[in-house]
């Protein structure tokens, strides 16, 4: 399907730079989310978020209903946690997330009847959401009842919503723009949660620009997704959500990125969406919003792919938050034997880990499991030869090799004055890089050495 320009919106539906992955995405696109029930143990860490950890309300032996808030984010910036299932809080864990972090943990074995995940998920997919009558709702009742039920953009930063929602004074909002780009490869939970539940995409989006004050409200799908496009054109028929088809680049999904490809405006460096009057989210956030409006649920679950040929059977799931890694793997059949790299998220952004037992958190957009012939085993790093491919491919116009030489021989003020923190992390100077230089594990390593840096 071919691009169309959106009427009013400047943009080319592109960006420049970025680089074209092999999508990989045949492998789950056309599966349908399939639900796993409440697990008999759920391990919920205190920190699913960007921000400050939530404060836990209950305690070792208290038991819990499903819904129930047993951590509250008191911070401005942070996001409470609700149980996913009935059950008995036990004496909190420490789990090691695949990013590395190392975090405390509330856990809640099953006890009772549970409130079936297939009828959670029939609740998103309900075809008859409302397309108006919200002026009936205020716009900071929208933000306290997004900021009680916990939700943060499920996109993979995890940023709490109700922050990213809130009216401000200062900064008008006119654009409120929906993220269903899902550049990432072999990921197609938000695919599918368009195909199967784009109603609650439509109500969101409309609740969410009615918080932000937002006039236009656009949903954004690259054109390898007509399916996805199409339903949503229709579920947004008669309402003012406008459906925007973009080319299909990685990484189109990166906010700045988005917001040159719709509006056609650069965000400056250390600038925000917010100052060119747009609010990005994703699409399974604004999703979740509706839920939380019109049917009054926290999020509890999340729609998840578990993709690559490393896996028996790839899926799109629908899981409750806080259950194990493993047997999220076991319900898709297991591990092949050629499998030798699981990946949180997708192979370009997301970590490499081995601990199956660490928990799926607000932020698990999935799994990609890859197998000996899809990771190039053979190639080893040499040295950088000044090809400048990674200045090519860098959206965010900043010379990799530069940052990551800096983190390499620890010199902070060197990498913040190349603009460090302005790197996404997208990974694409790592795959164009002909000495397979590991590039944005130095950038990484060096945004952590910046922060020790002006901590002093």
């Amino acid at each position: 399907m071919g691009l169309f320009k959106l009427k009013g919106f400047p943009g080319t539906g592109s960006f420049p730079h970025g680089i074209h992955p092999p999508d990989n995405k045949a492998l789950s696109a056309n599966m349908v989310v399939e639900v796993m029930e409440a697990p008999i143990t759920v391990t919920l860490p205190l920190l699913q978020h960007l921000g400050v950890p939530c404060k836990q309300i209950v305690k070792s032996g208290e038991t819990v209903s499903y819904g129930q808030m047993v951590g509250k984010g008191e911070a401005f910036v942070s996001a409470s946690i609700h149980s996913p299932i009935a059950g008995k809080v036990k004496k909190n864990a420490m789990v090691n997330l695949p990013n590395g972090r190392r975090l405390e943990a509330i856990t809640i074995q099953a006890e009772g009847e549970q409130t079936p995940s297939e009828k959670i998920w029939e609740e998103m997919k309900f075809t008859q959401w409302p397309r108006h009558g919200f002026s009936n709702y205020e716009p900071m009742d929208i933000v306290k009842r997004i900021q009680a039920s916990g939700i943060v953009g499920l996109g993979g930063a995890a940023f709490p919503t109700h922050v990213k929602v809130m009216p401000n004074d200062t900064r008008t909002i006119d654009t409120l723009i929906v993220n269903g780009c899902e550049c990432e490869p072999y990921l197609t939970c938000d695919s599918r949660l368009m195909i199967e539940a784009p109603g609650a995409i439509v109500t969101g989006a409309l609740l969410t620009a009615r918080a932000v004050s937002a006039r236009e409200i656009v949903i954004c799908v690259e054109d390898n997704k007509p399916e996805a496009i199409r339903r949503l054109q229709h579920a947004a028929k008669q309402t003012v959500v406008r459906v925007a088809v973009l080319k299909t680049k990685y990484p189109q999904g990166s906010e700045k990125q988005l917001v040159k490809a719709v509006i056609g405006l650069e965000i400056p460096l250390g600038g925000l969406p917010a100052d060119a009057g747009v609010a990005v989210s994703n699409v399974q956030t604004v999703a979740t919003v509706a839920r939380s409006i019109i049917k009054g649920a926290p999020l509890t679950h999340r729609v998840i792919s578990v993709s690559g040929h490393g896996i028996c059977n790839p899926k799109n799931i629908f899981v409750p938050i806080g259950i194990s890694l493993a047997e999220v793997v076991d319900f898709c059949g297991g591990l092949r034997p050629d499998a030798v790299r699981i990946i949180s998220g997708g192979p370009m952004m997301g970590f490499a880990f081995s601990d199956l037992s660490a928990p799926v958190t607000k932020g698990t957009s999935g799994l990609t499991v890859l197998t000996r012939d899809e990771v190039d085993r053979g190639a080893e790093e040499t040295h950088c030869v000044r090809c400048g491919r990674c200045v090519d491919a860098c959206p965010m116009n900043l010379v990799p090799t530069r940052l990551a030489l800096a983190a390499r021989y620890k010199n902070p003020e060197l990498a913040s004055h190349y603009h460090i923190r302005a790197c996404v992390e997208c990974g694409c100077c790592s795959y164009v890089c002909p000495a397979k230089l590991n590039l944005v594990q130095l950038i990484r390593e060096g945004k952590v050495q910046v922060n020790a840096w002006e901590r002093r």
